[in-house]
């Protein structure tokens, strides 16, 4: 009995410096939400081929970025070969992906999206686009240009390049 009083127990929250400004609780949930929506209806499109958002993420970016070798996809994703093994096995099996040896070093695997890969793609940055249509409608002139800059400022991504 008491160990199951202990478990309902919260741990002692740390202490906050009190010079420390406030946590922006309104775009860390605005940000929550808005990833929510916009994933969900790619992982609803992906349902029916048994895809998920790992499979979304990899042809994305093989669609993007044709002959993309696998150590860039590596670390474009920042995933281990581990996590992307299974997923890059399931698109090829399925004939979204090709894998094709590099030109100068053969041992060196380079990746394309089929036709049927290009097309899914496509699909779904086109469900995705409409609630970027959506969205922007609703907001100022400049607001595609002010949400890139946004997004790019709080990603890692251009790090280091």
């Amino acid at each position: 009995m008491e160990q199951a009083l202990q478990r309902q127990t919260a741990p002692p929250r740390p202490p906050v410096e009190p010079s420390a400004p406030e946590p922006m609780f309104d775009l860390i949930e605005a940000l929550f939400f808005a990833y929510r929506d916009f994933v969900g209806d790619a992982d609803r499109l992906l349902l029916r081929y048994n895809f998920g958002r790992a499979h979304h993420r990899v042809l994305y970016f093989v669609d993007r970025r044709p002959g993309l070798s696998v150590a860039e996809l590596l670390d474009l994703l920042k995933i281990t070969k581990q996590s992307l093994s299974r997923v890059l096995k399931e698109l090829i099996d399925g004939d979204y992906i090709e894998q094709r040896p590099g030109l100068a070093d053969r041992r060196q695997r380079l990746l394309f999206a089929t036709d049927a890969g290009h097309a899914l793609a496509l699909e779904i940055a086109h469900v995705q686009s409409r609630r970027f249509a959506t969205a922007l409608a609703k907001l100022p002139a400049g607001a595609r240009e002010q949400g890139a800059a946004f997004l790019a400022a709080i990603s890692d991504a251009g790090e280091g390049k």
